[in-house]
């Protein structure tokens, strides 16, 4: 019922300065350097981080014995993150943060040296992909393959002039329009060939992570864009023994669908419709008001309830739920999103109910010690010698890629056993299942 200790997975340690690599530097990107800075200051304390504030339950219950995350495992500490990134816009962090107005004036005059050090490097932009803004700070190559060998050139030269012993590479850029998967990432090689004949498909974040992928930098896709799920992506990522996860930061109104959905399915109460709709005044909500963009966020945060309710299990309960999603962009909101949700279920005999949730979260807010957490246990993953698709991190994304053939687990208390199992398996822990049989009398069976 608990797998025994003897995992024996070698980590190499977190020693020297880990580089945080981020396409894109507007309101999330920004939020995170901030509140580290801040954190590191003694400022600040590094509230909804996981890494920092989260604790693991070791053995039995009777033997009371819990660990910090950041104690458990050897995770690289805060003072040794070192940040860069790409940005369409030529602003330092500190001036980008500042028109993103997530901070207040304050908080960002404190830290205002850190965050003027922090300049983006030139993006690689396509308006196909992303039709509602446009910057002046971009790259220009001979092809898609040009493009990708100025970024690793980029990762290269950001490593050694800042001294960096590794890095990793978080997606916290715009959403860029719906691409699903077609012939030219169904393997390596044609994707390759794509990229030198500049293929319409290929799109920037796809670009991004090949480069960071071909340099051994673990890539954390933190947007709903289709790039890790590529097959071929997938394919360099075990050719290159490096790890992968994503799809789309799990923050606001899908955090809260992955916590009441499962609870609703597991007492079994039936849902007849649930309706979303969002308001949002940031550079995203900006995006987003394109319909290209938007369908890619509505892919991911849809496919979330058809997963946990899965109508195929309980056809009675959920065979025809009726689920909308909107997001509006509302300028005079801007980082603070609103989110509103009305649920029709019912119940014994059939009787009607209504749930609903307003939500006023502040979206980078909630976003931030994601990009922290996956930053810090994406470089774990990679000192650990994992490689491909890291399951184990689904619990921070509305759209977690697994391997081909499997359901995707979107309950978050599952996807929370899966993290806290990982780091069990990692330190020579018992896994544990929560069976509890052994206190009340029944022999636990190995």
């Amino acid at each position: 019922m608990t797998q025994k200790p003897g995992s024996n997975v070698q980590i190499k340690p977190a020693t020297g300065k880990l580089a945080v690599l981020t396409p894109g530097m507007g309101a999330v990107a920004t939020t995170f350097y901030a509140g580290v800075e801040a954190v590191k200051k003694g400022l600040a304390q590094p509230i909804g981080s996981y890494t920092q504030l989260g604790k693991v339950r070791l053995g039995k219950r009777t033997e009371n014995r819990y660990k910090r995350v950041k104690d458990l495992v050897p995770l690289a500490s805060l003072d040794q993150l070192v940040f860069g990134g790409w940005d369409i816009f030529p602003d330092s962090a500190y001036e980008a943060a500042a028109k993103a107005q997530v901070l207040s004036k304050e908080h960002l005059e404190a830290i205002r040296p850190e965050l003027q050090k922090i300049k983006p490097m030139p993006a690689v932009f396509d308006r196909e992909f992303i039709k509602r803004i446009d910057g002046p700070n971009v790259k220009k190559g001979k092809n898609k393959m040009d493009l990708a060998e100025q970024l690793r050139a980029d990762i290269r030269n950001f490593m050694k002039d800042n001294g960096c012993d590794r890095a990793v590479m978080v997606w916290c850029a715009s959403t860029e329009v719906y691409t699903p998967p077609a012939e030219v990432h169904s393997t390596l090689k044609k994707f390759e060939e794509g990229l030198v004949n500049n293929h319409p498909l290929i799109s920037p974040a796809q670009i991004y992570t090949y480069a960071a992928l071909k340099e051994r930098v673990p890539y954390a896709n933190g947007s709903p864009n289709i790039s890790v799920e590529m097959p071929a992506l997938q394919e360099l990522s075990q050719e290159m023994a490096t790890p992968i996860c994503g799809s789309d930061f799990k923050t606001g109104q899908t955090l809260l669908k992955t916590v009441i959905a499962p609870g609703l399915r597991n007492r079994q109460l039936g849902v007849a419709g649930w309706y979303s709709t969002n308001i949002l005044g940031n550079r995203d909500g900006e995006v987003l008001d394109d319909p290209g963009s938007f369908k890619s966020k509505e892919v991911s945060k849809g496919g979330v309830l058809d997963d946990i309710f899965s109508k195929d299990l309980y056809p009675e309960l959920y065979s025809d739920v009726h689920h909308v999603v909107r997001i509006n962009y509302y300028p005079p909101r801007g980082d603070n999103k609103e989110g509103w949700d009305n649920i029709d279920i019912f119940g014994w005999l059939g009787y009607p109910m209504q749930i609903k949730v307003n939500f006023l979260c502040r979206d980078s807010i909630l976003a931030a010690p994601i990009v922290l957490d996956l930053a810090l246990f994406m470089d774990l993953a990679g000192r650990a010698e994992m490689r491909g698709i890291q399951e184990w991190l689904s619990f921070y994304f509305k759209a977690p890629i697994v391997k081909q053939g499997l359901r995707a687990e979107h309950d978050l208390s599952v996807q929370l056993l899966k993290l806290e199992n990982t780091l069990r398996f990692f330190t020579n822990e018992e896994l544990i299942n929560h069976l509890g049989l052994t206190y009340y009398g029944v022999d636990e069976k190995e």
